[in-house]
């Protein structure tokens, strides 16, 4: 038997959880299958890698230089496999555009636009509650472009080199049903929901701790935060059970209404990202010009809200300005 990159991969996942049956756990595999895959590896290797007792699995000498090795070799492949696929992306032609999104209020307007202009583009969509994974395809050459948001004055991740753009900045928002004893004024005091039961979309960003200071600044502790898909958010909301944070620019639901928090004390930046040195980055400001364009056709359903931004100029679209690669540099 040859040795394989995946041998490696087993190797240190074994080392990692220090188990074979939670390595099997792990991996997506039967541990019968993974023991006999391990035995093939020591063969072929000729010898223990592991000494395994009921304390679990200790790497043995052998083991501990194998592991070595894999951990110099299996990041050195994985940094190859990212750059060959940016740069056969640089050699592609220059209408492909994927995008991925993170509860994205403008990627669908956005893909209508670019669609209708270039009817020939590849135009495919990726869906994920997890900033950093699109940020990782991104680096990875695996998406071209990422829409997501941030909390306040918080920046995207350091660690994946891409170029950041402000597309708008909007104060948070809450979702309430129709019948809510709130519902009838323009705005609403956050200390004014201290009794409420919430209700949120998953993410892996900080914007549940910046929900809690907001909370604390007005002198409570949130009673309790459902965790929902977006839909089951509505049907929380609709059924009287929970309210809700939204963007500024939620479609309208019938049943429900969004009002602004008085003071705006949690703010949403919608935010685009590219690798610098992709085949993305050549259209990267055609993209952005078109994402400010698709912001603006989100406004459309919600004329009060667009009358607050005239009165109210650091809010709302951003215009273009030099890409910033992180370490982080805020622009506009």
């Amino acid at each position: 038997m040859n040795l394989e990159l995946r041998h490696l991969r087993v190797v240190c996942a074994i080392a990692e959880t220090g188990s074979v049956t939670k390595a099997a756990s792990t991996l997506g595999l039967a541990q019968p299958a993974l023991t006999a895959q391990l035995q093939r590896i020591e063969r072929t290797l000729g010898g223990p890698l592991f000494e395994r007792d009921r304390r679990g699995a200790r790497p043995t000498a052998l083991g501990e230089l194998v592991l070595a090795r894999a951990r110099v070799l299996l990041p050195a492949m994985k940094g190859l496999q990212d750059e060959a696929a940016r740069l056969a992306g640089a050699g592609d032609a220059p209408r492909r555009y994927r995008f991925g999104g993170v509860n994205s209020p403008i990627l669908g307007r956005l893909v209508h636009r670019l669609a209708a202009e270039q009817p020939q583009a590849q135009i495919s969509t990726h869906a994920s509650w997890s900033v950093d994974e699109l940020a990782q395809l991104v680096a990875g050459g695996r998406l071209d472009y990422a829409l997501t948001g941030v909390c306040g004055d918080s920046t995207p991740s350091a660690d994946y080199g891409l170029s950041w753009r402000e597309v708008a900045v909007d104060p948070v928002m809450v979702l309430l049903p129709e019948t809510h004893p709130l519902s009838g004024r323009d705005e609403v005091d956050l200390a004014d929901l201290r009794h409420e039961q919430w209700v949120a979309a998953p993410g892996d960003g900080c914007f549940g701790d910046c929900f809690a200071a907001a909370c604390a600044r007005a002198g409570f502790t949130p009673r309790k935060v459902y965790e929902a898909d977006v839909r089951s958010c509505i049907d929380l909301v609709d059924a009287g059970e929970a309210v809700a944070l939204c963007q500024a620019t939620f479609r309208p639901v019938a049943g429900l209404v969004t009002r602004r928090l008085a003071g705006t004390p949690l703010r949403w930046r919608l935010m685009l990202g590219w690798h610098p040195e992709s085949a993305a980055a050549r259209t990267a400001d055609l993209v952005l010009e078109t994402a400010l364009v698709a912001y603006t056709d989100a406004l459309a359903p919600h004329p009060a809200y667009l009358a607050w931004l005239l009165r109210n100029p650091a809010f709302g679209v951003r215009r273009p300005a030099p890409a910033v690669t992180a370490p982080w540099v805020r622009s506009a």
